[in-house]
């Protein structure tokens, strides 16, 4: 993966649809080969411009991997994410070609032209630090406990004899939405020690440097990333790529593209590549629950 500045205009725009912008987008590809799709040389754009939510990025970074090395010349460039929200405003602003979303449009965000289509699912991942030995499960009781303070020690779970840091996010965001939904309820109150977090990037770095904590990222991303965290069963379901095809493992989050208006073609390459079986095939293989082939 190479990395390259992006055109500052650019940059100071999107800043206006996002938070965290910065001049170091990453890029991807380009390798010229004769296989697989080629864009023409009447092609308008080289680029392929992605922004919004961070949770479908690693998804999208080894598609447009295994994309350009396939298509010669095509760039895909990825801009600091934001939110969902971000993504979808930055496609109908014409900032971006395509942005990344975990869920669908709202409807004042919807229209005739935008187009909307979920890529794979991304399970919830309950993850502790390595300090946290003798834990591999927890049931839903469990995680009340903790999420609420009632139970602050380890060593009541099979754990060390050591404090629980609870590392929590924001009502607000969709991980703690999920969390709610499956296991903790609307009620429950949050434990008056737990660290909040705005950003599920605090949570990654916090997981892998403070002991004994617990906390909720992307799978994919843990996955992806090879964080050295454990992860944590939940009533006896491990959170795997084949648990949450099959449904056993509920907590997940849908990790979709946006585009508008009708795709230059080489953005239609891409789009089209990322619903076939080679695209399928290459988020199976790095532990995603891809879904089903887009309609020809």
């Amino acid at each position: 993966m190479k990395h390259k500045k992006a055109l500052s205009a650019l940059l100071g725009t999107l800043v206006l649809l996002t938070t965290g912008c910065n001049s170091n987008p990453a890029v991807i590809g380009l390798q010229d080969t004769a296989d697989g799709p080629t864009p023409t040389s009447q092609s308008a754009q080289q680029t392929i411009t992605i922004i919004g939510a961070s949770t479908p990025y690693p998804a999208l970074e080894l598609l447009a991997d295994a994309y350009t090395k396939k298509a010669a010349g095509v760039e895909v460039i990825f801009l600091d994410s934001s939110q969902s929200g971000g993504g979808i405003e930055a496609v109908k602003e014409g900032f971006a070609e395509i942005g990344t979303v975990t869920r669908s449009p709202k409807p004042a965000e919807a229209d005739s032209q935008l187009t909307y289509q979920p890529i794979a699912k991304d399970g919830l991942l309950v993850g502790t630090h390595p300090s946290v030995t003798g834990v591999d499960n927890l049931t839903t009781q469990n995680l009340q406990d903790v999420y609420s303070g009632k139970v602050t020690n380890w060593k009541d779970l099979g754990g060390p004899d050591t404090d629980i840091v609870v590392l929590d996010r924001a009502e607000d965001t969709s991980a703690k939405r999920l969390l709610r939904k499956h296991y903790l309820g609307d009620e429950l109150e949050n434990a008056p020690n737990a660290i909040m977090l705005n950003r599920e990037s605090g949570i990654i770095d916090a997981l892998q440097t403070t002991p004994h904590s617990i906390g909720t990222l992307s799978l994919a991303k843990a996955t992806t990333q090879s964080l050295p965290i454990n992860h944590i069963s939940l009533n006896g379901v491990a959170p795997t790529a084949d648990s949450i095809d099959s449904g056993n493992y509920e907590m997940h989050r849908t990790l979709g593209i946006v585009w508008y208006q009708a795709p230059s073609e080489t953005t239609q390459g891409f789009i089209d590549f990322i619903f076939s079986e080679a695209g399928s095939n290459a988020l199976e293989a790095a532990g995603f629950a891809a879904m089903a082939k887009a309609d020809s």
